[in-house]
């Protein structure tokens, strides 16, 4: 591919809309994941905070779909598709800034190419999407940060970062190391100190919530990060995450480029590239540790390696010395994605990969992740036709709602079953692994005894009610079977309970709430 300068804002063009075209059809086309679905209760139910994540998630649905007034997966997922582009475009000018626009191009395809960014922040509706945003917008103003007025919005971005996910903090770990060992000076600029305080009050809703609820959201990802005894198989799984999310060749890059930096080969800046080291190795490190001390998930860190795609992009340009041709390395890692969008969506929709073996019904599709986000609105359909029946039989009535006992797949029996039906879904069991559904109970009017539910639960997933409930109904009985079919083949069973006569009070909201409060003392 050869490039002029005077087309590069060109090409920018057409690899923003592409980039947006594809992305907002794969939003619209695909069935929500576990996590994004879980995501939708945040705009249902908005709130300072929550008990997983910080608010910002919820409010960027709320405010892309009309406050849930567009409740398809392409409105839910619509920031997605609006934030990526938009990010595409700040790492851009990030690139041009550092050195010229040929580089900010080459950042902004590399970018593309991560399947981090186009697919977890672009596409899935995650905590991650606002935080990117904010995240990149606050590097834009910490490689101009000399100015205080940038210092200033580094702050802001910063906090808002914070506010869309806990790991946002590592912009201040970074800024903060940075000016410590390289730029000293700036502890006597008060714009520093008010930059901290910006960012500090963009924290007040989640420390709000907080006190309100016991530091329970504190208390929880305590316990994900801590660990007694070193596991490198958890390690080795993070590192074969963080290879493929963010793209194998965009993961093999970063590493020459970080070499590359420190042995002072690249030609930049070396207030920005140690500006830069400062923010992504640290993030990067944590996790590591983190990892060899229980499982982690590899996009937690993933933010850091798109920070070091500045510096892989200003180690391309000063290597390639036909800057009229695009790098090959540029040119695979788009083939990579594409590649990956390719396999992985016709794997989600025809399972042409067979990933299962299992034949036994109460276990059927339990080793196809893929059925995670497939099946749903199937399920919904033939769940209403079903239902239907069993009240007609009188075996259960229509307030009767529905009941499980962990957030997925609350959230998605919420959405996909009992939205389109108006019926109520509540959470029974540990409050532990109910995460915000102990609140939706308690906006829901909490429990009532004598309440009939219906229980669904999956073959993957399979979990027998009449050893869940034994100790919270009178009467448990399997109604029937729902199968999920797939290119003509049953790829999953839903296995359908009547659970009648509710005859214990599960835990309150306000009972958890006294219990962590107490672990907090």
């Amino acid at each position: 591919m050869r490039i002029k300068e005077q087309n590069i804002n060109k090409i920018l063009i057409w690899l923003l809309a592409i980039s947006a075209v594809v992305r907002g059809i794969l939003a619209a086309w695909m069935e929500l994941g576990n996590d994004e679905v879980y995501y939708w209760t945040y705009a249902l139910y908005p709130d300072w905070s929550h008990f997983d994540h910080p608010p910002m998630v919820g409010w960027a649905i709320q405010l892309f779909s009309l406050n849930l007034l567009l409740d398809s997966e392409f409105f839910i997922r619509f920031a997605s598709v609006v934030f990526m582009t938009a990010n595409t475009y700040v790492i851009f000018r990030i690139g041009k800034e550092l050195k010229d626009a040929l580089t900010g191009l080459y950042t902004a395809l590399l970018f593309t190419a991560s399947i981090y960014a186009f697919v977890i922040t672009g596409i899935f509706i995650m905590p991650d999407t606002p935080l990117m945003l904010f995240w990149l917008l606050a590097i834009w103003m910490a490689v101009k940060s000399e100015k205080n007025q940038f210092l200033f919005f580094f702050g802001l971005f910063a906090g808002l970062a914070m506010l869309s996910k806990y790991s946002g903090v590592f912009l201040w770990v970074g800024m903060g190391l940075y000016i410590l060992i390289f730029n000293r000076k700036q502890l006597k600029n008060p714009y520093l100190y008010l930059s901290l305080l910006i960012s500090a009050i963009c924290c007040i809703p989640i420390l709000y919530w907080n006190i309100q609820n016991g530091f329970i959201s504190f208390q929880f990802h305590g316990e994900r990060v801590g660990g007694n005894s070193i596991n490198f198989s958890t390690f080795g799984t993070e590192l074969a995450g963080e290879f493929f999310y963010n793209n194998p060749v965009v993961f093999i890059l970063a590493i020459i480029a970080i070499i590359a930096a420190l042995k002072k080969k690249t030609i930049m800046e070396q207030s920005a590239k140690r500006l830069i080291l400062c923010i992504a190795l640290p993030m990067i490190a944590v996790f590591w540790v983190f990892s060899l001390m229980r499982p982690t998930l590899p996009h937690w860190n993933s933010p850091a390696y798109i920070s070091l795609i500045l510096l892989i992009s200003i180690y391309l340009r000063s290597k390639n010395t036909r800057p009229e041709q695009l790098p090959k390395s540029i040119i695979a890692a788009l083939a990579v994605l594409v590649i990956t969008l390719v396999v992985g969506v016709a794997e989600i929709k025809t399972g042409f990969i067979p990933l299962d073996n299992h034949t036994e019904p109460e276990q059927l599709g339990r080793d196809d992740f893929t059925l995670d986000m497939y099946g749903w609105r199937q399920l919904g359909e033939k769940f209403a036709d079903f239902r239907e029946e069993k009240i007609a039989e009188g075996v259960m009535k229509e307030e009767d709602g529905i009941v499980a006992n962990q957030w997925f797949p609350l959230s998605n029996l919420d959405y996909y079953v009992a939205r389109p039906l108006n019926m109520r879904v509540m959470g029974l069991g540990w409050p532990e692994f109910l995460h915000k559904y102990l609140w939706i109970n308690d906006e829901r009017g909490g429990f009532q005894l004598g309440e009939d539910y219906w229980f669904l639960s999956d073959s993957r997933y399979m979990k027998d009610p009449k050893e869940t409930y034994q100790w919270y109904f009178k009467e448990i009985e399997l109604a029937g079977i729902i199968p999920i079919e797939r290119n003509g083949k049953t790829v999953k069973n839903y296995f359908v309970y009547t659970c009648k006569g509710l005859m214990a009070q599960p835990p309150t909201l306000q009972e958890f709430k006294a219990q962590s409060a107490s672990k907090d003392k």
